[in-house]
C-alpha cells in the first residue's frame, strides 16, 4: 500500500477532539472533470499542492441536501438546520503530505448558513438559489448570474465502499479540508462512515459553476459520475497547520 492510501486510511479515524457540530448529508452527487495540475496549483494559495492520482488532477461539482445541522449541545431548528448545498473543489496535499479538499466556492440557499460557515471556517460560501426534486435532482444560480446549473441522476450500479488505493478512492475518501481564515492556512476535519457509491447516471448536467470559478471544460461531459444516498457526520474545530501534532 502506498503513502498516499495510507495518509487516507488514517484520515478517516475518528479525532480524538471533541466534534463542534454534527449534520447529515443526503443525495450526494460527485462529477469530476480532469484539468490541468498546473493550471489548479496556480489558484491554490502557498502551503497546498495539487493531489494528483496517476498524474491526473480533478475539478469536481458536488452537490446534496444538508439536515438536521445542529451545534454540538444544542437541537436542529426548521429555519437554519436544513439547506442545500453546491461547491466546486479539488484535491490537495499540506506541506506535511496531508491529504485533503481545497474549495473554490461552496453555494448554499440559507443566508444565516452562509455567514456562519464564513465567519467559523473562513470557506468560501456564496448565497444561492437552489432547489432540489423531483426524484435525485437539482437546481442552483447565483443572483447575479442568467443563467442556472441543472443535475439530474440516477444510480446505475449498487452501492459499494471504494476500494483502497482505487480512483474513486482517491476521489471520495477526503476528511480534511483546508481554508483561508484570518490569513492562515487551517486544516478542518469531518468524520463519518465511508461512502457507498454507486456509478451515476446522468440525465442532465452543467458545468456552470466550474465556470463561475475559472475553470473551463468546454461543456464536455464528466469523466467519472457518482452519487451517494448519504452519510450521518461530524465536524470538528479548524486547526492552524503550524499547530498540528500526529493526534490532531
Amino acid at each position: 500500500m502506498n503513502d498516499a492510501t495510507e495518509r487516507l486510511l488514517r484520515a478517516r479515524v475518528r479525532p480524538l477532539r471533541r466534534p463542534v457540530m454534527y449534520q447529515k448529508w443526503d443525495d450526494l452527487f460527485f462529477l469530476h472533470w480532469e484539468y490541468e495540475a498546473g493550471a489548479i496549483q496556480s489558484r491554490l494559495p502557498s502551503g497546498l499542492s495539487v493531489d494528483c492520482f496517476e498524474g491526473k488532477a480533478y475539478v469536481a461539482v458536488v452537490g446534496f441536501r444538508m439536515r438536521s445541522i445542529r451545534p454540538a449541545g444544542l437541537p436542529s431548528v426548521p429555519w437554519l438546520s436544513f439547506f442545500n448545498e453546491l461547491n466546486v473543489r479539488t484535491y490537495v496535499r499540506s506541506v506535511s503530505g496531508e491529504p485533503g479538499v481545497w474549495f473554490f466556492s461552496l453555494d448554499c440557499d440559507r443566508a444565516p448558513a452562509v455567514w456562519i460557515a464564513r465567519l467559523g471556517f473562513g470557506l468560501p460560501y456564496e448565497h444561492a438559489r437552489i432547489s432540489c426534486g423531483p426524484g435525485l435532482s437539482m437546481c442552483c444560480s447565483r443572483r447575479e448570474q442568467s443563467q442556472s446549473a441543472h443535475y439530474a441522476w440516477g444510480e446505475s450500479s449498487r452501492p459499494l465502499v471504494a476500494t483502497p488505493g482505487s480512483l474513486e478512492f482517491h476521489l471520495a475518501e477526503r476528511y480534511s479540508f483546508f481554508s483561508l481564515k484570518d490569513g492562515c492556512l487551517s486544516r478542518g476535519q469531518v468524520h463519518h462512515s465511508p461512502y457507498e457509491l454507486s456509478v451515476a447516471e446522468l440525465t442532465a448536467f452543467s458545468d456552470l459553476p466550474l465556470r463561475w470559478n475559472g475553470f473551463e471544460v468546454g461543456n464536455r461531459v464528466p469523466e467519472f459520475a457518482h452519487c451517494c444516498q448519504g452519510v450521518a457526520v461530524e465536524a470538528f474545530p479548524l486547526i492552524p497547520l503550524h499547530a498540528e501534532s500526529p493526534s490532531a
